[in-house]
């Protein structure tokens, strides 16, 4: 029997456990709808019911995006059909035509062209934004409009074709309507308007450029060599001249794209990366051993689908949106497509996997890029969006506005040092870095230094009546923490601040009263935050404190001198700037400096360890 996880999860648990009996057991599509009737969700399944029942079991763990989606459902419909194919079919058409609210689809591209070749009797080429059903061919979109120029001059100069708006009819043209243009004189078309070309000869030229906008130039370059031949034999060198000119067009065109290998023929390239909101997918398109186009686009995630999934919508939507001849697709991994559909290969090496790596770096690259747009776009937005992401998944109340990071240097628990770095909005404030002598802490002990800096600071931001930050970060684990806490505690600002720990070995997340750490995702941009916070913090103290070593090197040699203290040491280098100038300083020099008496300690001092040196 089919049991709800709870009626809390959905209000209408009857209803929905006697729909799910009433289920098949077939591949088709399974529709949710809510209580007012509007389209929530498609899915596709090999098996109805198992899928949708799967929404609904008590030992089902759910994301919170689907909880919410089951919490909604009201109806549900099915489809049955014949195969996971046909599903995958249906499923896609119902998305585009229902467009359901929890269903990821690609990002609409109108800004990207298309080259159209129109359905008429002498069809016209041109770069359009828009794709109308009318019958007409469309090739791209083409994300680089420079490749997009450089192909249309290719097309205008090897092939002649009109590229007039005129109403080319055989009674028009019978009529004579129509006059031709400078394009006839300049031999870039042959005026089909005054009757100069017949339909099936214009024809005969559009099937050849469909060739080339598909990337066939090996079967191109054949037929025109061939056709030069012929124009040669028959003694006609104009036009066997005319012919070799467009062969060499075209191949140096082909010659400017990656050769990968002549034995790759027809097949795309598919890689996907992907962070909390979105999927960033590529395709390239390799044909005869050379890539001839590569897009991108991004996908927004609904319910927290993963690469697989995001990936498989990414496949079949491009490989039908651009018309693609191949079958067979390399992928980065196993996809949820039907085995009669493509044939997947997932490469371990060889120009296969060269070419999926190249594939993930255009990935890497669009999603940097959707990434700096956002930042340029609106800086603000994008650094509220950080931040609401960091306190969800850190389980806050607050959004951290300002985080203040510490971490702890010493070398063998000489000159213990600490530092304090902070973020505003997600932004370092330098102007609010702190730097921290330990002052009570004996030898090399990171949980008592921790314990002190945290206490003087908070201690000191309390008697000056200054705002507390959201989030304090600290750079060790468990007893480290352990140790901030503590501080806290005496100041009883505990529960006024929350925070956390990170780590280093594995990047766990530890918070107070929890010996279990939290794991965030290794692509989370909260994650990132929080080790852009730690590693500002490990930079700035171990700046600080090879300061101070060295300054305590320096001050080690002087008062070794018995009778030198550190003020006098302090006169000296302040006189001076550096031993080595001391070592050289006459009696004199010294004198004027620190007094006879200690002047001729010092005199005496190095002039000894010289003359052990010799």
């Amino acid at each position: 029997m089919i049991r709800l996880i709870d009626v809390t999860v959905n209000k209408h648990a009857d209803r929905i456990e006697a729909l799910l009996k009433t289920l098949p057991e077939t591949p088709g599509v399974y529709q949710y709808f809510d209580e007012k009737g509007d389209i929530l969700y498609v899915g596709k399944a090999k098996n109805i019911k198992k899928r949708v029942s799967s929404y609904f079991r008590q030992d089902q763990l759910l994301s919170p995006k689907i909880r919410m989606l089951v919490k909604k459902i009201y109806d549900i419909r099915y489809i049955i059909v014949n195969s996971e194919f046909d599903a995958l079919l249906l499923e896609n058409n119902l998305i585009k035509k229902l467009q359901p609210r929890y269903n990821s689809m690609l990002k609409d591209d109108k800004t990207y062209p298309w080259v159209c070749i129109t359905n008429e009797p002498f069809p016209r080429i041109f770069q359009t934004r828009k794709r109308i059903s009318n019958g007409s061919i469309y090739f791209g979109p083409y994300p680089s409009l420079r490749v997009l120029k450089e192909l249309q001059e290719l097309i205008r100069k090897v092939f002649r074709y009109r590229t007039c708006n005129l109403n080319l009819t055989k009674e028009s043209i019978s009529k004579h309507k129509f006059q031709s243009c400078i394009c006839y004189q300049i031999k870039r078309c042959n005026a089909p308007c005054i009757g100069n070309e017949t339909q099936s000869d214009y024809r005969k030229t559009v099937l050849q450029l469909e060739k080339v906008l598909r990337g066939d130039f090996a079967d191109m370059v054949q037929t025109l060599k061939s056709e030069m031949m012929l124009h040669a034999g028959q003694l006609e060198f104009e036009k066997a001249q005319e012919v070799k000119e467009k062969i060499m067009l075209l191949e140096q065109y082909k010659s400017r794209s990656m050769v990968v290998s002549t034995n790759i023929k027809d097949i795309d390239v598919y890689s996907i990366i992907s962070d909390e909101k979105s999927a960033y997918v590529n395709m390239m398109r390799i044909k005869n051993g050379g890539i001839i186009y590569s897009y991108n686009t991004e996908i927004q995630k609904k319910l927290d689908e993963n690469d697989e999934e995001m990936l498989t919508l990414a496949v079949h939507e491009l490989h039908e949106k651009v018309e693609s001849t191949a079958n067979e697709i390399i992928v980065p991994f196993k996809l949820q497509l039907p085995e009669s559909y493509l044939k997947q290969t997932i490469p371990l090496k060889g120009d296969k996997k060269k070419l999926l790596e190249l594939s993930e770096r255009n990935s890497k690259f669009y999603r940097l890029e959707k990434q700096k747009q956002s930042l340029l776009a609106d800086p603000e937005r994008h650094s509220k969006r950080l931040l609401q992401t960091l306190m969800k998944d850190l389980k806050m109340q607050v959004l951290p506005e300002r985080i203040e990071c510490f971490d702890n240097s010493n070398t063998q628990g000489n000159y213990p040092v600490a530092s304090m770095v902070c973020f505003i909005n997600g932004k370092p404030a330098k102007k609010e870095y702190r730097h921290f002598n330990i002052k009570t802490v004996v030898g090399p002990n990171d949980f008592a230094s921790m314990e002190e800096i945290i206490y003087r600071r908070y201690k000191r931001m309390l008697e000056e009546d200054k705002p507390l930050p959201q989030l304090i970060v600290i750079d060790g684990g468990k007893g480290q923490l352990s140790s901030a806490v503590k501080s806290l505690m005496k100041l009883g600002i505990l529960g006024r601040v929350n925070i956390i720990s990170i780590a280093k070995r594995l990047e766990e997340i530890y918070l107070p009263g929890d010996s279990i750490p939290l794991y965030l995702d290794k692509k989370s941009e909260s994650l990132k935050i929080i080790q852009q916070l730690r590693d500002e913090a490990h930079r700035f103290g171990i700046t600080h404190h090879r300061k101070r070593r060295s300054k305590g090197t320096i001050f080690t040699t002087l008062t070794d001198i018995k009778g030198i203290g550190e003020t006098t040491a302090r006169d000296l280098l302040l006189k001076f700037s550096s031993v080595k100038n001391i070592k050289r300083a006459s009696l004199e020099e010294l004198e004027e400096c620190i007094g006879k008496a200690k002047a001729q300690t010092v005199y005496d001092f190095f002039a000894a360890e010289k003359e052990a040196g010799d």
